[in-house]
């Protein structure tokens, strides 16, 4: 397992805050996701075997008006 931290631009409220945690569990191999408002940011604990970085990004982008750095 691996944890990193990533940027998410477009999180206002809680809402959106599920939203992002929401796209990025329902991967498979994303074990959890931790976004925080304050920061702008979201903590990824995921399988790098099976899934990806750039996976993780393309299910945030999708999810609405957010975008993850990478």
């Amino acid at each position: 397992m691996k944890s990193d931290i990533f940027a998410v631009s477009g999180m206002k409220c809680v809402h959106c805050k599920a939203n992002v945690e929401n796209a990025l569990k329902s991967l498979n191999g994303v074990k959890s996701a931790e976004a925080n408002l304050e920061k702008a940011n979201v903590n990824v604990e995921y399988d790098e075997s099976i899934v990806t970085p750039a996976q993780l990004k393309e299910a945030v982008d999708n999810s609405g008006r957010y975008e993850l750095s990478l």
